[in-house]
């Protein structure tokens, strides 16, 4: 990126899966498409939602990342057991060999038999999680993506991606959606779901286009002091 281009944002997306039969994220990445605020102002957003399979993602992901070349991923999933926003700051090289997936597929427990343990997100993760302060989702970090398609997509985009891209992934809960009488803590709206997500998007373009200033002025300087004229004797 450059100071006339604009960041290339990639959201992607769940769809149902076994045991989860709605997923709430395909409509919450459509919104932050879709969305129109100051700090998402020269953005190229693009959103891509993967049939929850291993084939899907095997197929999909190789040919979305050469011809979209993002600067930052942001990847949502669904955790439908949790009741807050999980920030996920690593990958890990496991999958289970009890959950198929859409296609009925078990896979092997590793994703790379000759890689290492785990591999670490490429965000400002504390800086996201103070995006999302005063949202109307609680927000965690995690250091645990599972070991299902959520968790393979993100090993995999970490592996893929060749340029310094920004990569996060985000675990949502379910949502509710119809009213409720249940006292104590209820599922998240959509809205909710957005409001949140919005919020760690506009922090990520943040700190990306802090970090192409950062570059483009170190470059500057570089290139003023190559066109220096030498000092007379």
């Amino acid at each position: 990126m450059t100071a006339s281009a604009p960041l290339r944002v990639l959201i992607t997306a769940f769809g149902p899966f076994p045991g989860a039969p709605f997923n709430p994220t395909p409509a919450v990445a459509k919104r932050l498409v879709q969305l129109r605020r100051p700090g998402l102002s020269g953005t190229d957003r693009h959103l891509h939602v993967f049939r929850t399979s291993y084939g899907a993602v095997d197929a999909e992901l190789p040919t979305l990342l050469a011809r979209e070349q993002p600067d930052i991923v942001l990847m949502l999933g669904l955790a439908a057991r949790t009741r807050h926003i999980r920030i996920e700051t690593r990958a890990r090289n496991a999958r289970s060999v009890l959950l198929s997936d859409r296609d009925g597929r078990v896979p092997r427990a590793q994703i790379d038999c000759e890689g290492p343990s785990w591999l670490p997100g490429r965000a400002p993760f504390r800086r996201l999680l103070a995006a999302t302060r005063s949202a109307p989702v609680p927000t965690r970090l995690s250091r645990d993506a599972g070991r299902y398609l959520c968790n393979y997509l993100y090993w995999q985009v970490l592996r893929q991606s060749k340029r310094p891209a920004m990569i996060a992934f985000v675990h949502v809960p379910q949502i509710r959606t119809s009213p409720t009488r249940r006292r104590g803590r209820v599922p998240p709206t959509g809205d909710d779901l957005a409001q949140a997500c919005a919020r760690i998007l506009t922090a990520l373009v943040a700190a990306a286009q802090s970090t192409t200033a950062r570059t483009e002025q170190s470059a500057g300087l570089k290139t003023r002091r190559i066109d220096l004229p030498a000092s007379s004797s």
